[in-house]
């Protein structure tokens, strides 16, 4: 048996019911942030203008938007989760280093929650989507 396949077994088997409703919540707070950027494009490209990246700001706005949209979908279905949160690190990554260096109209709250957001998106990369999330019905009912 493979490591991954005695990391999901490990997860399987200890995941509480209670770390489904962190994931779902994690989701939902993924999804209405990459509404929040859909909805205020002009804030987020004012953002990512005053970083490092500012000549990538074209694609990286809308990167950022929909990967926050279709990682925060996934999240709360329990599909491709450890891929989800794979997508979203870097972003949250960056987002902490930029929004630590820069304030702005995103406030002073958005730092803590980055972080927080972060660490449970690294905690769902080990983890998984756990015993009720479609990653786990389609491989037990692979053909």
């Amino acid at each position: 048996m493979g490591t991954l396949q005695q990391i999901q077994q490990w997860s399987l088997t200890h995941h509480p019911r209670w770390l489904i409703v962190l994931r779902v919540a994690l989701g939902i707070c993924l999804f209405f942030k990459g509404i929040f950027f859909l909805v205020n494009t002009a804030t987020l490209e004012e953002l990512v203008k005053g970083s490092l990246v500012a000549n990538r700001s074209d694609w990286l706005v809308i990167f950022i938007t929909w990967s926050h949209l279709l990682g925060g979908f996934l999240m709360i279905i329990g599909l491709l989760t450890r891929w989800a949160a794979l997508l979203n690190i870097p972003i949250l990554m960056g987002a902490i280093i930029f929004i630590n260096t820069q304030r702005d109209a995103f406030g002073a709250f958005e730092l803590p929650f980055a972080f927080i957001v972060l660490l449970l998106l690294i905690f769902f990369l080990i983890e998984g989507g756990g015993p009720i999330s479609l990653d786990n019905f389609f491989s037990k009912h692979e053909a």
